[in-house]
């Protein structure tokens, strides 16, 4: 108990150094970079852009760090013999990695029990932030239990827009209202639609009735219907797609009510899904990650071949979190079901960790 102790002591230690080694390197490029996009704003405000930056930065590079710092220890503990006197006291190689093996799975669970709120909300604000400094607006579009709302503006004034349902793209609206609002904020005009298609710079709409909402008249009297109406709009179907927030915006456990409120709403939650499963998968992906390096590197110390074990250890981690990664795709696009893209990658890692280090130290 306390050899694992120990183990698990040095394990957590030089994966806080090396993460606080990330975490400045990366804070002060970052800052490099948005002083040179914000040259106009005071440094305490670009400063606190970066601070807001800095959770999500680190967060995305977790498992790079998990694999140095598991290079960085069975390295040390080879050189030092430590691995030797720990073997021919008996112990076994697998034996040994019980302790890192369990502090990988504490950090993974900690970073999306409580590293994965505070990433999502400081990515938000970051967003919102970076935004509102380059001129632009905050979030298009809102999902209610009545259905959706989408904002749109120009110079002339803000077009407020409902629709009780949507196309899984976003790009028709059904039952759609459009309610145009002068610069003043007074209301000017009202369309309904039986349905309303984004087109390039455009709305196009279907079997609409129009109502005058100026001052004075009759705006029954005087409304007009036409089976076919074009209306401007700066509005694309991306921006609106982005609107609803990235995955990484969302807190881990308000993700299974924001699906279940984007499918209601008839909207593909596919992203959100994929991104739920893979943030319950880390864990397990991290400790895979931490098996492969051990495998290269928890050997006697030679000389001649540290560099290469190292360098075997390494390119292999990123391949996997490259794998890893591509099947994110694969299952956003629908090529692959959502659990087999998210899970297949860790637990395969897995596999194959182990099996090297079965025939590496067991063999």
């Amino acid at each position: 108990m306390i050899l694992h102790y120990y183990f698990a002591r040095k394990f957590l230690w030089t994966f806080a150094l090396i993460a606080l080694v990330f975490v400045i390197l990366l804070a002060l490029i970052d800052l490099v970079d948005e002083l040179q996009d914000f040259p106009d704003l005071p440094f305490w405000d670009v400063l606190g852009i970066v601070l807001l930056n800095v959770p999500h930065a680190n967060y995305e590079i977790l498992p790079l760090v998990v694999i140095l710092a598991t290079v960085a220890l069975f390295v040390r503990l080879a050189r030092s013999s430590e691995l030797v006197v720990v073997r021919a006291a008996g112990r076994s190689a697998l034996h040994t990695l019980l302790a890192p093996l369990t502090v990988a799975a504490l950090i993974g669970v900690l970073a999306i029990t409580m590293l994965n709120p505070i990433v999502a909300a400081s990515s938000k604000r970051y967003n919102d932030v970076v935004n509102t400094a380059m001129g632009g607006g905050s979030s298009v579009l809102a999902i209610a239990s009545e259905g959706l709302w989408l904002r749109q503006g120009s110079a002339e004034g803000q077009t407020v827009i409902h629709a009780a349902r949507a196309s899984s793209d976003v790009s028709i609206l059904f039952d759609a209202t459009f309610i145009s609002f002068s610069p003043d904020g007074q209301p000017e005009q009202r369309i309904v639609a039986d349905t309303a298609r984004l087109a390039q710079g455009e709305w196009q709409l279907r079997n609409a009735k129009i109502w005058e909402l100026g001052v004075g008249g009759n705006p029954e009297a005087e409304a007009r219907v036409e089976a076919e109406l074009r209306l401007p709009s700066a509005l694309t179907q991306d921006r609106i797609v982005d609107s609803f927030g990235k995955p990484e915006y969302i807190p881990l456990w308000e993700l299974p009510a924001f699906i279940n409120q984007l499918e209601e709403a008839g909207f593909s939650a596919r992203r959100y899904a994929m991104w739920y499963q893979m943030e319950l998968a880390r864990p397990l992906f991290l400790v895979a990650l931490v098996m492969v390096a051990a495998a290269f590197t928890m050997r006697h110390a030679r000389l001649a071949n540290t560099g290469l074990s190292v360098l075997f250890a390494v390119m292999l981690g990123f391949t996997l979190h490259y794998i890893r990664n591509f099947a994110q795709i694969l299952g956003e696009n629908g090529q692959i079901p959502v659990y087999l893209a998210a899970w297949a990658p860790p637990v395969a890692s897995f596999l194959l960790a182990a099996g090297i280090l079965l025939h590496m130290e067991e063999g």
